[in-house]
């Protein structure tokens, strides 16, 4: 087994060091965030993800996963994860790359000869061929090792990948960097799950490349529902006849809402920015209006609440069912379901919104807003529910239930995972994007 170190224990850096101490290697967290760091070392996630508490419980047992602010205690491992995030920038498109230089630069004054520098966060394409040279210089190689991570599913998605990719370069050194990540997914290997070796930019546009795809097929369906919504079809209906021909796939083809999150938006964007800068910006035009599409769902699901209301919602009780971006995860990073929530408050709703695990990170991005956590004193009174995140708990409700709760029965199904005629049976005025 092999002592590494995983240098940002956020989202991405936390369940890649538990799961790779569940691996059975010695594992070294290093983070400079005091406060994060006192949580994983209890044992305690900082953020919600399913599986990952009982997974750091499990491996901080065995004492092979610690975490420190001291960057020195690199010095005990032969390979390095950076795993920190890569925001897209105040200024612009462009992804902030601040952390992922702060990351490097903290760590090598304690590399050795021969260790391996490995790239997890996602970045534009040409970073990790600048970063290569300042690691050569101390001694080590660096290899880039995109993640592929479905928040809600992070730990499955760590331990049983759909694939491995390494970035590595030419000749031997690049022997070598496959060879030592070999051995740290040795485990995986045995699986037979696939790897495949690649050169540093390969490597660097895969991620941006899978995410720009599953970015147009969402914005494709959301477009089909636009035109849905014009000519009087059914945009589920349409999903899946087209998503029977496996040349397409259903997959990612549910209209609704649209996605967020700290992933899709922000790497789309930080794509066409590097295109441009690359000169190949006519290349990925197209991923612009793939941006305005999905932003443009946020509008028309207020202009449904509009509708529905009469023309207005000033001084509507309004319940928002769902705050963080996608069920399964308290994340609220460029979430459309907060940001129709905030958009229906500045035309005069009443507005309370719930989630499971969501609520404090929404109370910090949009603290003028009203939160409940818990659901039926959320929708007691509602004149208008919106189910903006598919929570279990929300796919389920019973609508004669909750019907009894609120003033008003009028319900907008903002990811299309109800079943209308059932809704409608029950008294419900019910509207969705895309539908009839």
């Amino acid at each position: 087994m092999t002592t590494v170190s995983v240098i940002g224990v956020g989202y991405l850096g936390a369940v890649h060091a538990a799961s790779m101490a569940s691996l059975g290697h010695t594992v070294i967290g290093v983070d400079v965030d005091e406060a994060k760091l006192a949580e994983l070392s209890a044992a305690r996630a900082p953020f919600f993800e399913p599986g990952l508490p009982e997974l750091l419980g499990q491996t901080q047992d065995t004492g092979r996963l610690t975490f420190t602010s001291d960057a020195s205690a690199v010095a005990a491992a032969s390979v390095h994860f950076i795993c920190v995030g890569t925001p897209q920038r105040a200024d612009g498109l462009h992804a902030d790359l601040t952390y992922v230089a702060a990351a490097v630069d903290s760590i090598l004054p304690h590399l050795s000869p021969g260790d391996l520098v490995v790239g997890k966060s996602t970045v534009p394409v040409g970073t990790a061929a600048g970063l290569a040279e300042q690691v050569r210089a101390s001694g080590a190689e660096l290899a880039w090792n995109p993640e592929f991570l479905r928040e809600g599913k992070a730990v499955q998605d760590t331990l049983s990948p759909d694939r491995l990719v390494y970035g590595v370069p030419g000749g031997d050194a690049g022997a070598r960097a496959q060879e030592q990540l070999d051995e740290v997914y040795a485990a995986l290997l045995a699986k037979d799950i696939p790897r495949i070796v690649a050169d540093y930019p390969t490597a660097e546009l895969v991620k941006t490349a899978a995410n720009s795809f599953l970015a147009t097929k969402i914005s494709f369906i959301n477009a089909m529902a636009e035109l849905c919504e014009t000519a009087g079809g059914d945009v589920t209906v349409l999903a899946d006849a087209i998503g029977i021909d496996d040349r397409i796939g259903r997959k990612f083809l549910n209209a609704g809402l649209g996605f967020g999150g700290g992933c899709l938006p922000k790497d789309i964007r930080a794509f066409i920015a590097r295109a441009d800068d690359l000169g190949a910006g006519d290349a990925v035009s197209f991923l612009k209006e793939i941006d305005a599409i999905n932003l443009r769902r946020r509008d028309r699901m207020i202009e449904l609440a509009l509708d529905v209301c009469g023309g207005s919602v000033d001084g509507v009780p309004v319940t928002v069912l769902g705050a963080a971006f996608k069920p399964d995860s308290d994340d609220t990073r460029d979430s459309p379901a907060l940001a129709v929530a905030a958009g229906l408050a500045e035309h005069g709703a009443r507005v309370t919104v719930t989630d499971p695990e969501a609520i404090a990170n929404a109370r910090r991005r949009e603290p003028g807003l009203d939160y409940e956590h818990d659901l039926e004193t959320a929708l007691t009174g509602a004149g208008l529910v919106l189910l903006l995140t598919e929570w279990t708990q929300y796919r389920s409700l019973d609508p004669v239930a909750t019907g009894a709760l609120v003033d008003t029965p009028r319900i907008l199904d903002g990811r299309n995972v109800l079943d209308p005629a059932q809704w409608r049976a029950a008294g419900w005025t019910y509207r969705a994007l895309g539908r009839p």
